[in-house]
This record gives structure tokens, sequence and C-alpha cells, in this order.
């Protein structure tokens, strides 16, 4: 007979085994522990057939998604063609303007496809990023300059905070460059014609914060923690561009790396968006 204490330590062994891959029962008789060794064998068993079978399905969704966009590429870049020769041609004010939405239409529909294809292979892990320790801010200032083409256009300014050799992260410099360039991006988009978005870094003992803070819209406050999700679209998102995946992304590529993102708004008062990146190597694989 087992006491409290023996007990204890056997559903404490139970737990670590199940952790590590290695449970087996080790009671076969009729007493409730026996019972409950047999329960978790049974549920250890489900699940993981559970995630043999999501991993199968992540498998084939990304095998769908790949052969769909390898398919749509080329009748996609000739629609692009056919709507850029009809733009050359002369055209009444009306055709022109219906040739420049397919284009745009068309861009669009190719920037989804990109941005479905990067989803699934972050979702499956076929994906892989390779994170680093290295400093912050070129990749800040490379990604800025390249965002403020777009920005320029809608006479929108943005302001880096000065650089700061010192301040280091670890992280993949290409998809986190990606995840903070969704972030310009969207501040842009939401931003009024004249406005500013800026960028800020913070540091704390295990991340380097870059936030990207804007003048525009705003988000409602029941609609904060949802703007992550995948497909999403704010409510006072309205006619503006975008497919929802832009911040879905971020969130997917700084996860990836031990990192996360938050976000702070309020209604008609700009947003903030934080991209949160570990300091250490080792936090990173603690996370993953």
């Amino acid at each position: 007979m087992r006491g409290l204490r023996g007990t204890y330590a056997r559903l404490n062994q139970m737990v670590d085994a199940a952790i590590d891959g290695s449970f087996e029962e080790e009671e076969f008789n009729e007493t409730e522990l026996s019972k409950l060794e047999a329960k978790w064998k049974r549920f250890l068993v489900d699940a993981q057939l559970s995630r043999e079978q999501l991993r199968q399905e992540r498998a084939s969704l990304q095998g769908l998604v790949s052969d769909i966009s390898h398919q749509l590429k080329t009748p996609l870049a000739n629609l692009l063609l056919y709507a850029q020769l009809l733009e050359e041609q002369e055209l009444d004010e009306g055709s022109r303007a219906l040739a420049e939405e397919m284009e745009r239409q068309c861009g669009k529909l190719e920037f989804l496809i990109h941005s479905l294809v990067k989803a699934s292979r972050l979702e499956t892990g076929t994906l892989q990023m390779f994170p680093r320790e290295q400093e912050v801010f070129p990749m800040l200032r490379e990604t800025a300059q390249q965002a403020g083409t777009k920005a320029a256009k809608h006479g929108i300014r943005i302001s880096l905070p000065q650089p700061e050799p010192c301040v280091r992260a670890v992280f993949d410099p290409k998809w986190t460059a990606e995840a903070f360039g969704n972030l310009l991006d969207n501040a842009v988009k939401y931003s009024q014609v004249g406005g500013g978005v800026s960028v800020s870094v913070m540091e704390y003992e295990m991340f380097v914060r870059i936030g990207v803070h804007d003048q525009g819209i705003g988000i409602a406050e029941d609609e904060v923690a949802r703007v992550f999700q995948r497909f999403y679209r704010s409510r006072q998102a309205g006619g503006e561009e975008g497919v929802g995946l832009g911040l879905y992304l971020a969130r997917q590529i700084a996860e990836e790396q031990g990192g996360y993102l938050s976000a702070e708004s309020r209604l008609g008062e700009g947003s903030s968006f934080y991209l949160f990146l570990p300091r250490e190597e080792t936090y990173i694989l603690t996370k993953l």
C-alpha cells in the first residue's frame, strides 16, 4: 500500500514521464492509482494520435497551398501583364480606371498568395529561422527606409530614435525585418495624410522591445486582442487595402524566435504595436 507521500511521488513521476515520452504503467491491480495510470496511458496515446493527425493535416494543407500558389503564378502574371498593356493604350477615362483597378486587384491577389504560403510554412514548421545575436538598429533603419517610399506618397514621415550600437537582441534578420515591416505598413496605412509614424526601442532584462506608434484611426478596445488573428480586420479598417494577414504573420515570426507581439490602442487616438525580441539565445531555446 502506498501512503500519501508515495502516491504524490508516483503522480509526479507520471507527469515527468509524460513530458519526456517515457511513461509506462507500473501498477496492475484494482487500486485507484492503477486505474489512474491506465487512464493516463490512454490519454497519452490518444494525444499522440491527435498530434500525428494534426501534423498530417497541416502537411496536407501546406501541400495544397503550395500547389494552388504554383498553379496561379502563370495566369496571375499574365493578367498583370495584360492590365499593364491596356494602360499603355489610348483609353477613355472609364476604361483606364477599369484597367488600373484590374492591376490593383491582381497585385492584391498576388500579395495574398505569398502571405498564405508564408503563413502555411510557419504553421507547419517547414519555414526555418536562424536567429543570432546582433545589433537591432541596422535592421530597423533598412526596413524603415524601404517603408519610407510608400509613406512619402501619403505624406507620412517615419521617424527612428537615435541609433544605439549597444542595443542587441537575438533574431533572424530577414524574417524579423518582415515582421517589423508589416507593423510599419499597418501604421502608414491607417494614419492620416500628413501624419507621422514613430519607432521606439526599449531594453528590458530578457527582451528588447521595438515599438511602432501611429496617430491614426485607432482600434476599439474589444478588438485589440483579435487583430492578431488570421484574416481579421478591424471594423474601423473600412475600405483600406489589406487582407488581414500582416499582423498574424508578424506574431508568428515573433513567436518562432521566442518573442511575442502586443498592442495598445484607443479609438480615434492611434495605436502602438510592440515587437519583443529575446536578448539571450538560452531564452529562445527555453521558449521553443
